[in-house]
């Protein structure tokens, strides 16, 4: 019985309890299909353990998002050592984050989920694989 890794279950958002259902429908970029699961297919864990708990996911993407500015601002700077034009930094901080929204909202649900909460723990057991050895 092999154990999956926390950090590619993290990286391919995988059910925090047994780390083989996928947490959310539909591809990461996709506008109408990016959503999160209520509960995962392979071992029917209830993702929104509480009401309104995902509303704490607006401060992890808070502070992804300011992760992800400092990072275009300083990538930025690195290129184009332009310290005159604000509108540089402006467009780049804006299209930057614009284009990043999909990954925020993943991973800040992620981050919430195998970070900080206490009410959910990763079951060894739950992490078998279904596929026969020659598949």
């Amino acid at each position: 019985m092999s154990k999956t890794p926390k950090a590619w279950a993290m990286l391919h958002a995988k059910c925090p309890r047994c780390r083989r259902g996928d947490m959310f429908e539909g591809q990461m970029y996709s506008i109408s299909q990016n959503k999160i699961r209520q509960d995962c297919p392979n071992c029917g864990l209830y993702f929104e353990i509480e009401p309104g708990y995902f509303y704490a996911a607006m401060y992890v993407s808070y502070a992804l998002n300011i992760a992800e500015g400092g990072a275009l601002v300083t990538g930025t700077y690195l290129l184009t050592h332009n310290t005159t034009s604000p509108w540089l930094y402006c467009i780049v901080l804006i299209g930057g984050c614009f284009l990043l929204s999909p990954i925020t909202f993943r991973y800040s649900r992620v981050l919430l989920l195998y970070w900080l909460s206490p009410k959910i723990h990763y079951q060894p057991y739950l992490d078998i694989d279904d596929k026969p050895a020659n598949y």
